[in-house]
């Protein structure tokens, strides 16, 4: 009972809970669109870098617009930024599935969709993340943040495998209305959610300057920095499964749509075990020793995709992968969020959203154009190896703070 207790300590917020609800419904409702998004694009175009494309669209908005979003959602109430910013996504989901059941639907419309849910991402994603310790407070931070990771991964193993059984059962247009839906429910949460002093921060900086007090904070602080600069390269290049995964699935497995579907669940299965273990040991504060290791193994673990040619043994290592990239993130959030002032948490929140998801182009680009050349077995190696590469000088030139951490850690297992 205290393990539960403790795991689940946040969910005694009832702002959080109701946030928390809203939010699992309305992200699975994202990943059923973004599974049958792609699925559609491939069959449309039958282009690796086409998909690839697509992914860059919806995530260079977040490139150019995300530290600017920073600045203005520590002006405003983060509650109502959200309101707005779902709303959006509400309407852009009418419009895809209205096109998409017309049959009306070109490539060229899709990526405008794309583009759109780009910009509102760029203001909504750092708002969820800081919007957070607000609903939480600073003792539960940790739990929240992890919590608030769990809700993703279970929309991300169910959302995928829902997508594939309506795919199947219905049609591709079904998938866009039952994301428009979902909407509704995180709109619902954030209408039930009662603040007495929603935080906000008035500024009589211009806005560059707002951003630039944000980006000297992580560049300052050697623990966010690390994380920065480790996030840079994992999150660019071991975060493309909706660009390699069907391809993958086709040309390597020489399956279809639940295939895909399922390999994505399998990385969801591996990121719903992290998310919960590190729910539980939250209350030992941040795992340092599991941050730079779980780096290490995303990448070696992708590497190794160049061996892996059976359906079985590519959902084993979609579940490890999964594990490795949501601890990963999980502890790159707290790293960014743990002990930071209130009133620059928007702005450094969303260097961390720059860093996880605005660096996507780059990476669905480089590894859409390598597996439309070298096939799609090279997808995944492609970016671990890579991805090793450029790890090995940031822990190198890190590594005096890396051993601390070491320290740090083998006092705390002694006084345990």
């Amino acid at each position: 009972m205290n393990v539960l207790r403790s795991t689940f300590s946040s969910l005694r917020n009832p702002n959080f809970r109701y946030f928390w609800l809203g939010q699992l419904l309305s992200v699975m409702g994202t990943w059923i669109q973004r599974t049958a998004q792609t699925w559609l694009v491939y069959q449309m175009t039958g282009s690796a870098l086409l998909v690839g494309i697509l992914s860059a669209c919806q995530f260079v908005p977040i490139l150019g617009l995300t530290l600017i979003a920073g600045s203005l959602i520590d002006r405003f109430p983060k509650r109502r930024i959200l309101m707005i910013t779902q709303t959006g996504f509400l309407l852009l989901g009418v419009v895809m599935t209205a096109i998409v059941y017309l049959k009306v639907v070109a490539y060229w419309q899709v990526l405008l969709i794309a583009i759109g849910y780009g910009v509102l991402q760029s203001f909504d994603t750092p708002t969820r993340q800081s919007f957070v310790v607000e609903l939480v407070g600073q003792k539960d931070l940790m739990n929240g943040i992890s919590l608030n990771s769990t809700v993703f991964n279970l929309a991300k193993i169910a959302g995928p495998s829902i997508a594939g059984v309506l795919m199947v059962q219905f049609s591709v247009g079904f998938c866009f209305l039952v994301d428009a839906i979902s909407y509704l429910a995180v709109l619902l949460g954030l209408f039930l959610i009662h603040q007495t002093h929603a935080v906000a921060t008035p500024s009589k900086q211009r806005i560059w300057r707002d951003v630039l007090d944000g980006l000297r904070y992580v560049w300052t602080h050697a623990e966010v920095r690390l994380s920065a600069e480790m996030m840079l390269v994992v999150c660019t290049l071991n975060y493309n499964n909706n660009v390699i995964i069907p391809i993958f699935a086709k040309e390597v497995l020489h399956s279809g749509a639940q295939t895909y579907a399922n390999l994505l669940s399998a990385t969801g299965v591996g990121s719903l075990a992290a998310a919960i273990l590190l729910s539980y040991l939250s209350r030992y504060g941040l795992q340092r020793n599991l941050y730079v290791a779980v780096a290490l193994a995303t990448a070696t673990l992708q590497a190794a995709m160049i061996l892996v040619h059976s359906y079985a043994l590519a959902v084993v290592v979609m579940v490890a992968v999964g594990f490795c990239n949501m601890a990963f993130l999980n502890q790159s959030n707290a790293s960014f969020q743990y002990d930071i002032p209130h009133n620059l948490r928007g702005r450094i929140m969303s260097v961390y959203v720059l860093l996880n998801q605005g660096t996507t182009p780059i990476g669905s680009l480089y590894v859409g154009g390598v597996m439309d050349v070298a096939g799609g077995l090279w997808g995944f190696p492609s970016c671990g190896f890579l991805a090793l590469i450029l790890l090995v000088p940031v822990l190198w030139y890190h590594r005096p703070l890396i051993h601390q951490w070491r320290v740090a850690a083998a006092r705390r297992h002694s006084h345990a």
